[in-house]
């Protein structure tokens, strides 16, 4: 089996190593082609206006000027035209990517790209808590990745279906098991702008998030992280809402 390993966090990302050590505990035949600098919250978006630029960092383990998507078209369609892969696997991301994650996040997109490719592709990440924040338990994707994305696989990922996995924040034995879930949502709430000033007064802005009480849905992605689950949700490249489909063919007669 070829894989194909990519990230949004970079190439010197302390979790791609473990995306590659998960994906070695599968084959033998690994390619990592992962963008240049971080490019977390990017999404699934192309570089169009600007050249993809193309490093070699050692055997089989590439840097792009570019972002997730990119590094995904660059891998298929340029540095592994000649024998496709047959997995894409994204991440390890350094944090959770559930409920509306999935809409901001590169890694999600380095799946959400394969998956249009046409190769079974499968994004994963590291919860991580305050207490861990500089220092993910990397060790508990490492250790239960491998066992996870062979039962995916042996599952199988239909055309168009992607996988997003989430590993909890704790160590590998405390892992409660795992689940299969829907997406979750969180309260909009949480998020902010910290308004700042530079050295000459003028108004700049970070994006932020706070932190207050929340329960989350029984069933969903952010119920299972929260309690020691690794989280397992299948995600569809096709965002068609059939009922309000139907129900507009009736609307507009």
């Amino acid at each position: 089996m070829r894989i194909l390993c990519t990230n949004d966090d970079g190439i010197h990302a302390p979790g791609l190593k473990t995306l590659e050590a998960i994906a070695r505990e599968l084959s033998d035949d690994v390619w990592v082609v992962a963008p240049e600098t971080d490019q977390s919250g990017v999404a699934h978006s192309l570089s169009l206006n600007d050249p993809l630029r193309l490093r070699e960092v050692s055997s089989r383990h590439f840097a792009v000027k570019g972002t997730p998507t990119d590094c995904v078209i660059m891998g298929v369609r340029h540095l592994m035209r000649d024998a496709r892969p047959d997995l894409v696997l994204s991440g390890v991301n350094r944090g959770q990517n559930v409920a509306e994650d999935v809409t901001y996040s590169g890694t999600v997109a380095g799946a959400i790209e394969g998956t249009i490719l046409g190769i079974p592709s499968i994004a994963l990440s590291q919860a991580y808590g305050p207490a861990t924040r500089n220092a993910p338990r990397w060790q508990c994707a490492e250790h239960h990745g491998p066992k996870v994305v062979r039962r995916i696989l042996e599952a199988g990922i239909d055309k168009g279906i992607l996988v997003n996995v989430n590993f909890p924040d704790c160590e590998p034995q405390e892992v409660e098991g795992t689940a299969l879930v829907n997406q979750g949502q969180r309260t909009q709430e949480l998020l902010r702008l910290d308004e700042r000033r530079d050295g000459r007064g003028n108004p700049y802005f970070w994006i932020a998030f706070e932190r207050h009480p929340f329960t989350p849905g029984n069933g969903t992605d952010l119920w299972a992280i929260a309690n020691r689950r690794i989280a397992v949700t299948p995600l569809r490249i096709d965002m068609t809402d059939e009922p309000t489909l139907t129900r507009y063919a009736q609307a507009f007669g």
